[in-house]
């Protein structure tokens, strides 16, 4: 019998539009990502991984049922405690296990396949005396502030696999490398980025803790999830040191991203290659990034660095997809401050922690998780006595993103 007739739908056609329908569905991914500082920094190194053990500590509980109850695809948890190189895996495998395995108050065990600690600067000896005490000593001698080589380093956990082996990392870069870095003045206002000797800068890198590029495979499809938690703009005296660096921590991945070549072309990464990312490549910057556009004591508004980037998801980072919450829309503070208080994501209160999808990205929706006053959730942010930071579960709050590949 002759199937196909002049005038008419073919089977052959019939069943081309349904498998190439099925192909260009198969072909779509949508997942979530997310990045929480989850304030599992502690203050003595193997701390974290005892905690994580026993398998009783309720705000680790509390964190894991909040990563529950949002149950992201990829995640970055940022002041996640490691043994400083990433090579000691059992603290996350004990998080998995006698955490995030288990039922909090009947939310559903999530489990990850994939994970990767992170290496980091923070609490890392440097080679040479940066505060001129006569002695090389944690922390104000090391890399990134830290008392232990670990302390404030940061993780991923994925439903997908992790490309390790083809991922960059700049935890070496020295910030004299960068081309017009915001060095701190000896004089302020001399321009001259003198205030440390050409001895401390000769050995002063960048990062604080690192700035990570991994690829992860999305069902065939590679997105670049771009990492970082630079130091906060504190913690410093008029000649803003700090402020300065997590400006220019934040510069990097702007530099990197950049649409034109020669403004990455200094950057050098630890695996010797050197050069930004592809300017097709699809990405997401997570991380609690330090930095309130509107707020705060960031230097030159850093972070508009990004929001204002011609790569960055115009909707996610200023637009109409900001991830909000109505627990943060109703919060009080007796500080001064200009925000808005639904784009929130620290008790300070300030927006710090970012999921940044690429332009080439589709974004469905996103969201901050901070339940609002009277929502049966309420007890994962906020204790009987109203406390609302570290002591419940943290000071900040986990951001998501629904995205499409």
């Amino acid at each position: 019998m002759n199937l196909i007739k002049a005038g008419s739908i073919s089977a052959l056609s019939i069943l081309l539009m349904v498998f190439g329908s099925f192909a260009v569905h198969a072909q779509t991914t949508q997942l979530r990502v997310a990045t929480f500082n989850a304030s599992f920094d502690r203050q003595e190194a193997g701390q974290l991984s005892k905690e994580m053990q026993s398998g009783n500590v309720p705000q680790i509980e509390r964190v894991a049922e909040i990563i529950q109850r949002v149950a992201p695809d990829v995640l970055l948890i940022t002041e996640f405690d490691n043994d400083g190189e990433g090579k000691d895996q059992q603290v996350m495998k004990d998080f998995l296990k006698n955490y995030l395995a288990r039922s909090y108050n009947h939310s559903t065990p999530i489990a990850y396949p994939y994970f990767y600690l992170v290496a980091t600067n923070t609490g890392k000896l440097t080679k040479v005396d940066r505060n001129g005490d006569g002695k090389l000593s944690l922390p104000m001698d090391s890399y990134g502030f830290g008392t232990f080589h670990g302390q404030y380093a940061f993780a991923v956990l994925s439903q997908y696999p992790l490309l390790t082996d083809e991922q960059r990392t700049f935890q070496t870069f020295l910030w004299k490398n960068m081309p017009n870095a915001v060095l701190p003045d000896a004089k302020l206002g001399s321009g001259k980025g003198d205030y440390f000797s050409k001895e401390v800068l000769s050995d002063f890198r960048l990062s604080s803790k690192n700035h990570l590029d991994l690829p992860i495979d999305i069902n065939g499809k590679r997105l670049h999830l771009l990492a970082m938690h630079p130091t906060p703009p504190v913690f410093d005296g008029p000649e803003d040191r700090n402020g300065r660096r997590n400006h220019d921590e934040i510069r990097l991945f702007a530099d990197y991203i950049s649409l034109d070549p020669a403004n990455s072309s200094y950057l050098v990464d630890d695996q010797g290659n050197r050069g930004g990312l592809s300017q097709d490549a699809r990405f997401v910057l997570m991380g609690d990034f330090n930095a309130d556009p509107i707020d705060g004591d960031s230097f030159q508004a850093s972070i508009n660095q990004l929001l204002n980037h011609p790569r960055v998801h115009k909707e996610t980072a200023i637009g109409s997809r900001v991830p909000q919450s109505a627990g943060g829309q109703q919060y009080r503070t007796s500080k001064s401050v200009k925000g808005e208080s639904r784009f929130w994501t620290h008790v300070y209160p300030l927006r710090l922690d970012y999921v940044l999808p690429s332009s080439n990205v589709e974004v469905i929706k996103s969201g901050v998780f901070w339940p609002a006053k009277g929502s049966k959730l309420r007890y994962l942010v906020e204790d009987e006595a109203g406390n609302q930071a570290k002591q419940v579960s943290s000071d900040h709050r986990l951001v998501w993103v629904d995205i499409k590949l």
